[in-house]
């Protein structure tokens, strides 16, 4: 029993560490960093130590904390986030998916759109159930966030410069809209969507997004940004809302301990900025590209990886 007591003494000064203003700030930081594609995990980890809140920093990085939970939650603030947004089309995702069972096979760009969301979030379950908390624990150190961040920036612009190479926009011509237009989402192949998966599935380390991976392969299958952007929000929720019922436990054992009530109003936050963030972007990635985001990227992550070795 001594140990036990030990742990449950030694996590309750750490659990107190997050004051409610701290979590409203995160909350924010979460509903915007999530959606754009610059790593919100990156930011939770690099944002409290440029702040000087030296006792989130301190337990960031131990792997029995209350942070992972925390962290947890406010992904879960900005899945609810996207889910308002894209209510109706999620109605319509889900009524397609049961119909799909019904008759047995696919028909409606719709009915294909719920299946390949459904076959790009199963490398990410699975990856996230293997190594989430190794990769969260082992990355979420600032210099390392910040050094993987910059990894993030030439990813992007990576993205930007293969999607003007000759073949991509010859599969778009031939599988979608036109050369300049880009590709449709349902003519995505099923094993397109498992690559587009497999790369969301780096999003496990901190200061690589999400949104930005997952953008940067559909951009590479020939799909424009609007789309790209689309698909990475939709395919986000559901990995998102999983990981929070798989970390509630967590929340709800003595992890949770002092830090509910934080958890709950940055939840909260990061689901009220989440909406405006995404009403923003969906209008951005209409005519506008990822390059500005690859700069801040390398500019913002170059200047942390200086400021945490000074």
């Amino acid at each position: 029993m001594l140990p036990a007591a030990v742990t449950i003494l030694s996590i309750a000064p750490l659990a107190s560490a997050i004051s409610y203003f701290q979590a409203i700030v995160l909350g924010i930081l979460q509903g915007v960093t999530e959606l754009f594609p610059i790593s919100s995990l990156g930011h939770t980890v690099l944002f409290p130590t440029l702040f000087g809140w030296n006792e989130v920093v301190k337990f960031q990085s131990q792997s029995e904390s209350p942070w992972l939970a925390f962290v947890v939650m406010l992904h879960v603030g900005s899945a609810i986030g996207l889910l308002i947004y894209f209510w109706s089309t999620w109605v319509e995702i889900v009524k397609s998916f049961f119909a799909t069972l019904a008759k047995r096979r696919v028909e409606t760009s719709t009915e294909r759109l719920a299946w390949l969301i459904i076959v790009a979030s199963i490398p990410a379950g699975l990856l996230g159930l293997a190594f989430e908390h190794q990769l969260r624990t082992l990355t979420a150190k600032p210099e390392v966030a910040a050094i993987f961040l910059m990894v993030n920036g030439l990813v992007l612009f990576a993205a930007e410069r293969y999607r003007r190479r000759a073949e991509v926009r010859e599969l778009a011509a031939r599988e979608g809209l036109n050369p300049e237009g880009g590709r449709q989402l349902e003519t995505l192949e099923y094993r397109e969507a498992l690559v587009v998966g497999v790369a969301q599935s780096t999003a496990l380390i901190a200061g690589i997004s999400r949104d930005g991976v997952t953008m940067g392969a559909g951009l590479a299958r020939g799909l424009d940004h609007s789309d790209s952007a689309r698909f990475a929000f939709l395919l986000a929720t559901p990995i998102i809302l999983a990981a929070g019922l798989f970390k509630m436990p967590d929340l709800l054992g003595h992890l949770g301990n002092g830090i509910r009530g934080q958890a709950v109003v940055a939840c909260v936050t990061a689901a009220i900025t989440a909406v405006f963030t995404v009403a923003f972007l969906v209008r951005w990635f209409k005519t506008k590209t990822l390059m500005p985001f690859a700069i801040y990227c390398l500019a913002f992550g170059g200047f942390m990886v200086l400021y945490t070795l000074a």
